[in-house]
């Protein structure tokens, strides 16, 4: 469903914005696609990575930037405490964006969907909470961009 509307958006940007704007707005096949489940994180690897920072807590753990050089595309992928949510952000140099929230549980373990980079930036980051976030109890990370 997620791909049926991004489809639409793309064809309505398309139709409504200039030339430039229109070569932005293409939808890639792999685009807000669970690298996993397509197959493209199986070769993957971490081509950037953060810390999670918390004022209080100091580092609750790590953010990366991930990269299928199979698919052309990158994502984010999060591992902290399993009592952690939170919302993962992908951004490419074209003005993409993906975002993914997630609830804790999963070991901590958690990725983002996909959007193609193929010869261009792409960055990442990461907000956390546990504890329903008050007293201090969130965090953020950001990677370093990556451009290939």
């Amino acid at each position: 469903m997620r791909r049926a509307a991004a489809i639409a958006v793309g064809a309505v940007t398309l139709l409504a914005g200039t030339p430039a704007q229109a070569q932005a707005a293409v939808f890639h096949r792999y685009d807000h696609q669970d690298p996993y489940r397509s197959g493209c994180g199986n070769a993957a690897r971490a081509v950037k990575s953060a810390k999670i920072a918390s004022r209080i807590d100091g580092s609750v753990g790590t953010i990366k930037l991930m990269w299928s050089g199979r698919c052309q595309t990158n994502w984010i992928e999060v591992q902290t405490a399993t009592s952690v949510s939170g919302t993962i952000n992908l951004y490419t140099a074209d003005n993409r964006h993906d975002r993914f929230s997630f609830k804790a549980g999963n070991r901590g373990r958690h990725w983002g969907d996909m959007l193609w980079a193929k010869n261009m930036c792409a960055w990442g980051s990461v907000s956390v909470q546990w504890g329903g976030g008050t007293g201090g109890r969130n965090g953020q990370g950001t990677t370093p961009k990556a451009c290939g």
